[in-house]
């Protein structure tokens, strides 16, 4: 193909990706009000294990849920319904992503806790499919993913809003290859979309009285995209809660800086794009304890999800210790889940409870190895440690 055709054809592809985007903004004009559990009848949780060690993490985690809210259960008010068919295994025999019957149960259902899916790569042996992760926060428009860091005795209590669909991610596999030497993929950033994100993080910084929000980008860098993500937080801040003061950072700097005391003085709500946020809070996770201690919730008008951030643990359930994988983030993922719906303080039994399982007592260890306990025996401790304190 000669110069002026490969062009072309870029072009094409460029203006194509341009006029979905566009349409992509007015639907977010559209964007529903948000659900009012407290008027509802019955509130209907989607439960999917996910792959890998997920079943066996799901398992632990709805044992402490059930727990938590077993009046509700008997009652009726709460429904726990397991969402099948986002196996690897099924989504590669279907050739999707998320299945289709799979997206219409989760839209029947009010909330969703997810375990880890696996996101196929180049060179494991299967179809290069588009993360199903990505694909359920844009079909549910979940543009928030609110990641709570808590290290009590180093006085960390932090509150992550990650925005979730745009940046890197929302055209991450709607790059342009332009010829046979030049690759193209593009990162965007959308008024409605940042303006969201940053009302979502100031707004829970009001309610929850706190007196920072920090923005963090590379705009001294990227100068559009991260320049408009920065101007957004500036706008929404400025106008709509003057009370709350801004601060700026770089996201190196941020990533760097994380476990210096000095640095973070002050610091209580951090709100990022899409990579940032994905890479800045997995280092904040590490800090707490690991990726197994922290969750994610993905947050929407009218749909919410919430997570384990951590991978299949492929690995794991390969050498045989799938018994030995730490439960945390799901459950801690069921608490957030459990306060958003509008028990709040099932939440807070739950944190003092794993508080005291894994920082003050901590009478069992989870190592991920047989030199510590199973993730059922540490349940068990977690779930008589709540009964006590319920006692």
């Amino acid at each position: 193909m000669d110069r002026e055709s490969i062009i072309k054809k870029a072009q094409e592809e460029f203006a194509e990706r341009i006029i979905s985007e566009l349409d992509r903004i007015e639907a977010m004009k559209q964007d529903a009000e948000p659900r009012d559990f407290a008027n509802l009848d019955k509130i209907v949780v989607g439960i999917m294990p996910g792959d890998g060690t997920g079943p066996i993490l799901m398992e632990h985690a709805l044992r402490v849920a059930r727990e938590l809210v077993k009046n509700e259960i008997a009652s009726g008010k709460i429904e726990f319904r397991t969402i099948e068919g986002m196996t690897i295994e099924n989504r590669v025999a279907k050739m999707q992503s998320l299945p289709d019957e799979v997206l219409a149960a989760c839209k029947e259902c009010d909330v969703l806790v997810k375990g880890p899916f696996i996101t196929p790569r180049a060179g494991d042996g299967l179809p290069n499919l588009v993360s199903a992760n990505s694909l359920l926060r844009r079909k549910l428009q979940l543009f928030a993913a609110v990641r709570p860091i808590r290290i009590p005795d180093k006085g960390i209590d932090w509150t992550f809003f990650r925005e979730n669909i745009e940046g890197e991610y929302i055209l991450g596999n709607r790059g342009i290859r332009v010829g046979d030497e030049l690759a193209i993929d593009f990162k965007v950033c959308t008024r409605p979309g940042a303006e969201r994100i940053a009302r979502a993080a100031f707004g829970f910084a009001r309610k929850n009285g706190k007196h920072n929000v920090t923005v963090v980008t590379k705009a001294n860098i990227v100068k559009l995209v991260d320049g408009d993500f920065l101007e957004a937080v500036h706008r929404i801040g400025e106008n709509e809660y003057p009370e709350i003061e801004i601060r700026e950072e770089l996201v190196d700097s941020m990533a760097a800086k994380l476990g210096s005391p000095s640095f973070m003085k002050g610091i209580d709500v951090i709100v990022l794009p899409n990579l940032y946020g994905d890479i800045v809070t997995d280092v904040a996770a590490e800090m707490q304890g690991g990726l197994g201690t922290a969750s994610s919730s993905n947050i929407g008008s009218r749909y919410a999800l919430f997570e384990a951030i951590h991978g299949a643990g492929l690995r794991i359930m390969q050498s045989g210790r799938g018994a030995y994988a730490n439960p945390g983030s799901l459950i801690r993922a069921m608490g957030e889940m459990l306060a958003h719906i509008g028990y709040g303080d099932r939440k807070a039994l739950l944190d003092k409870a794993l508080d005291i399982c894994t920082v003050t007592e901590k009478k069992l260890v989870i190592t991920g190895h047989e030199d510590g306990c199973t993730g059922e025996a540490f349940t068990d401790y977690l779930i008589d440690t709540i009964r006590a304190l319920r006692s």
